[in-house]
């Protein structure tokens, strides 16, 4: 769990930096950079359907996890638009609230003690 743990913060403190690089440098209308990619069906279009279809999977999961509930789709929104700056953070709380057990954070509290 340490190296999850670590992972997850150079992760995200990594993506943070260059984030704000990017948005700073070239502006933060990311939407008609990411979607005109998309649409050019390039490379670059490539890679950003796969990060989209990943972050599609990562809300479903997290609404899932939450029993679809109220928060599970709230989370499960602001994880489709948030990518990793989102989930590191989550992961982390996550997975101090299990105690690190890692079955916990996987299935949510109710399904890991099933």
């Amino acid at each position: 769990m340490t190296v999850l743990r670590i992972f997850l913060i150079l992760a995200f403190l990594a993506l943070a930096a260059y984030t704000l690089k990017a948005g700073f440098g070239h502006g933060w209308d990311l939407g008609a950079v990411f979607f005109g990619d998309l649409t050019a069906f390039n490379w670059s279009g490539q890679f950003n359907f796969d990060f989209l279809t990943y972050l599609w999977l990562s809300a479903l999961w997290l609404a899932w996890r939450h029993d679809f509930s109220p928060l599970g789709i709230v989370l499960a929104l602001i994880a489709s638009v948030g990518g990793m700056l989102f989930l590191a953070p989550y992961l982390l709380i996550v997975s101090a609230q299990a105690d690190g057990d890692l079955k916990t954070v996987l299935l949510g509290e109710r399904r890991a003690r099933e």
